[in-house]
């Protein structure tokens, strides 16, 4: 995902006449924070405007609690095991649904079994704030999982709403550094979880705190940390 990095602060109520000017052959996708008022596409929170080509728009900000939001990918919990879904907790003010049948290959009588407390990574295939979001564990787009599904092994780290959407970035310069030092594996939450698998225990930690204190810091000054990390190893 390409995204613009000219930063624009937005406030609540704030007109976004660039949306609005994209090409009419584009489908405009509003994320978290944008909504559509009749003709304008408005502000509903406070923060940093971005844009991913061709016509994904969102407001970038770090509230502390996560609201779902249909096609984003989610890390969740496994808090209960009923007879046609799960509930899993992804952070929201309410655990989401997740049906037996969203996961490739799944049928009636071939289905995955998951123990609550398992982890997931998942797509959130509906969205209301009346109602629980609901998950699935495939792409819609080829029907395969592609990397969803339970995630084994490895380590969970939270991380603020802001940090998850950069780590979504290939050119974030925190991951580029560290991937050229270790091979490791990565997936990333929308809903501020970040879980990470590495060869050792020593380098998931390692590269657990690099991410971590990432947050605030410019490309060189992510370059200094990670060495400074990488010589007390």
């Amino acid at each position: 995902m390409e995204v613009d990095h000219h930063p624009r602060v937005v406030l609540p109520g704030d007109i976004i006449s660039d949306a609005a000017q994209t090409s009419d052959q584009d489908v405009i996708v509003l994320g978290p924070g944008l909504r559509q008022d009749g003709e304008h596409i408005v502000a509903a929170k406070a923060g940093i405007l971005r844009h991913a080509a061709p016509s994904r728009w969102w407001i970038e900000s770090n509230q502390k609690r996560y609201v779902a939001a249909a096609g984003e990918s989610v890390l969740g919990v496994v808090v209960a095991r009923l007879t046609d879904y799960y509930r899993v907790d992804i952070g929201t003010a309410h655990t989401a649904v997740l049906p037996s049948l969203a996961f490739e290959g799944a049928t009636k009588r071939n289905k995955p079994n998951l123990a609550p407390r398992t982890l997931v990574y998942c797509r959130v295939a509906m969205a209301n704030r009346d109602m629980e979001a609901e998950l699935e564990c495939i792409n819609p787009t080829t029907g395969r999982a592609d990397g969803f599904g339970e995630l084994k092994d490895g380590y969970l780290i939270k991380c603020s709403l802001g940090l998850c959407r950069r780590l979504l970035d290939p050119s974030t310069p925190v991951l580029q550094l560290l991937g050229d030092h270790f091979p490791f594996e990565l997936a990333v939450g929308m809903n501020g979880r970040v879980w990470l698998n590495s060869s050792s225990t020593r380098h998931t930690i390692l590269i657990a705190n690099a991410i971590q204190n990432s947050e605030y810091l410019s490309a060189d000054e992510c370059k200094a940390m990670v060495q400074e990390l990488i010589s007390k190893a």
